[in-house]
């Protein structure tokens, strides 16, 4: 990971002064090479001279060895000696910060937690305390319940040494180029800081059986003994941007970035692109397809933190490029921002410590929002991961493409290596029956509407067997209405909206049959009286919605009473009941030419059906609840139950050929 924390970071890591520290020779040669990013040789020289180190500067030490092992991606040992340290009263608050980041990538959320809060104490002012805390919760919920992305290591090309940053070279995604520190690179010297070879960029091809050639370095004039990587290619593929990191006497580390153009004889000789001082950091280049706007990454003052995100612009490619512009604090933070991918489609897609995420560098997507913004968002697991994760590619016509990770996973060799990713297919189907609701007999021939919030309507009629079949879209919302003669419509709903999965959905609709009255659940008197109780307002509530379902039917309110007081009173008092409920429908809109008031008070006695004998094994099939059949049962309490069914209020369909003024 050259071109990541470990490389950018060398210019302006916070150092601690050494005034008052007593040193040995080889101590002082350690504390150079870290000054100048040569953690690799400085963590050596640390450990074997750390007996030499003196009780009071101790926790110093200790520190920096924890650094050292942070700045070279080996997360473990960093976590290790960041305790040491603290056991040893390190005099950097700093300490609890970055023992807190190495818990947080080794998954331990609750410790790492409270490592930030020590820290937040001791320096209340810094928000990247609370940035760490928040993504140790975020990561937690965010492994739980896994994007629908699919992440495959692509072995065939990764080495046992640093591999990352692809871009594609050819239009069929079957030629890439990416980074690497592998034994093939250029020269023989081994880069102080990391211990690997310095980086080249290497392509490699896909055959068309999908099996991947042997990667080897791009043409000599891009490759040498310095580092070379993060290549970027325009829309032609006939310029390549790069970034290359040289060495100075002083061996400090400066970074620039450079174009070449593809001729037939191979790539020309690169030319630099003056954006900042030599000493200074200017890498991660992502050329836009009009190749107008030039993304990258740099440490150039006037930024929010670590390496900002920045970019120039220009009017025409012949054109020289502008000032650098910030990209702003909705995508730069207090941290490090790096590895800038701007889509054909406009997204900005970057890596980032600084944003809550779930371990070292996550990838993050940004949107533009109204106005000159950004709208931020993680990509979640399984895309990041606890370790650094960064240079993203897409494909333009699908959710595909390459990304590079330092994760631990089966397969994985070396430090960072090359994943592939993509969104498998999603397929949304609906199984479905209509039924008799009372029968449950399927219901051949009827028809089924499905309305979509993206706007399809789509129509099918079901099968002998009732069944129908329907393919959904995803983030939709649908409404079904099944219809059939004799019968009400029915209504169901579903959605795909939030899904990352393939679905089957299950659904059965029942229609009530228009042939027979349909009683109404839960309607409530007071005894003796016919005001409506406010229980009952629930289940005429359900009834407006079926009138709204089924807008050309008339219906008829009937209230029945059970057999006891006179006939006339229960005329009466049925007659009052019924008007009841149609009143508090007229009330809430339906209009007064569908609706009908009828009292039958005990004319029409309840008969058993199967589903109230399956609720009352005293009663029989068939049997009609009059008087007589009352006066059988056999105890007060059996009687009582069947006074209260008789005392109903039913619905039964007059006309289905309302039309509406």
């Amino acid at each position: 990971m050259r071109f990541t924390l470990k490389a950018l970071v060398v210019l302006f890591i916070i150092t601690f002064s050494l005034d008052g520290v007593s040193q040995t020779a080889r101590i002082r040669r350690a504390d150079a090479l870290f000054e100048a990013g040569g953690f690799f040789e400085a963590v050596e020289i640390y450990r074997r001279e750390l007996d030499k180190v003196s009780r009071e500067d101790m926790g110093f030490y200790l520190q920096r060895i924890a650094d050292c092992y942070r700045f070279v991606g080996n997360a473990r040992q960093a976590e290790l000696w960041y305790s040491k340290a603290i056991m040893r009263d390190a005099p950097n608050p700093k300490v609890f910060y970055h023992y807190a980041e190495m818990l947080k990538m080794a998954e331990k959320y609750d410790e790492a937690i409270e490592q930030y809060q020590k820290y937040k104490e001791l320096v209340p002012n810094d928000p990247l305390a609370d940035v760490g805390i928040k993504s140790c919760e975020l990561a937690q919920q965010w492994m739980a319940s896994p994007s629908g992305y699919e992440v495959v290591n692509l072995r065939a090309i990764n080495s046992r040494q640093s591999d990352f940053s692809p871009t594609y070279a050819s239009e069929d995604y079957s030629i890439l180029f990416f980074t690497s520190s592998r034994d093939k690179a250029t020269g023989s010297r081994k880069h102080a800081g990391t211990g690997e070879k310095f980086t080249d960029i290497f392509v490699t091809q896909r055959d068309r059986r999908g099996n991947w050639s042997d990667p080897r370095p791009l043409d000599e004039s891009i490759n040498t003994a310095y580092d070379e990587g993060t290549p970027s290619l325009t829309a032609d593929l006939n310029k390549l941007y790069f970034t290359r990191c040289r060495t100075s006497r002083r061996n400090k580390l400066g970074c620039e970035i450079l174009v070449s153009e593809r001729r037939e004889q191979g790539w020309l000789t690169p030319d630099p692109i003056p954006i900042a001082a030599d000493s200074m950091v200017v890498a991660h280049p992502s050329i836009s397809d009009d190749e107008l706007t030039l993304y990258f990454v740099s440490n150039i003052p006037g930024g929010y933190g670590g390496n900002d995100i920045w970019k120039v612009t220009r009017t025409s490619s012949s054109d020289n490029w502008g000032e650098p512009v910030n990209l702003g604090p909705e995508i730069n933070t207090k941290g490090n921002e790096m590895f800038p991918y701007i889509h054909s489609d406009g997204t900005l897609y970057f890596s980032s410590d600084g944003h809550p995420g779930m371990g070292g560098l996550d990838i993050f997507r940004a949107t533009p929002s109204n106005g000159n913004g950004w709208e931020v968002e993680n990509m979640r697991y399984p895309i990041n991961s606890p370790s650094d994760d960064f240079g993203i590619i897409f494909e333009r016509e699908r959710e595909a493409g390459y990304f590079s990770s330092r994760r631990r996973d089966v397969g994985a060799r070396g430090g960072d290596n090359i994943f592939l990713f993509y969104l498998p297919e999603i397929n949304f189907n609906m199984i479905g029956r209509i039924r008799d609701d009372k029968s449950g007999r399927p219901l051949a021939n009827a028809n089924v509407q499905l309305v979509g919030s993206d706007g399809i309507i789509a129509n099918v009629r079901t099968e002998d067997n009732g069944s129908f079949r329907f393919m959904l879209n995803p983030n939709t919302d649908y409404v079904l209405i099944a219809s059939r003669e004799g019968y009400l419509n029915g209504k169901g709903r579903e959605t795909t909206r939030g899904l990352t999965e393939s679905k089957e959905f299950d659904v059965d609709i029942e229609l009530t049959s228009t042939a027979r009255p349909i009683e109404l659940p839960n309607i409530f008197y007071d005894f003796d009286r016919w005001e409506l109780r406010p229980e009952s307002m629930a289940a005429l509530d359900r009834l407006i919605e079926v009138l709204n379902d089924n807008p050309t039917i008339v219906i008829e309110l009937g209230a029945h009473t059970d057999s006891r007081g006179s006939l006339d009173y229960n005329y009466d008092l049925s007659q009052k009941r019924a008007q009841s409920v149609v009143n508090y429908l007229i009330e809430r809109g339906v209009p007064t030419e569908r609706l009908r008031a009828k009292g039958y008070a005990q004319s029409q006695p309840k008969v058993v059906d199967e589903q109230l004998a399956q609720q009352y094994p005293f009663l029989q099939v068939g049997a009609k609840l009059n008087q007589q059949y009352i006066d059988k049962l056999s105890n007060e309490e059996q009687q009582e139950t069947v006074y209260q069914i008789n005392r109903r209020t039913e619905f039964r369909v007059l006309s289905t050929d309302f039309k509406a003024d």
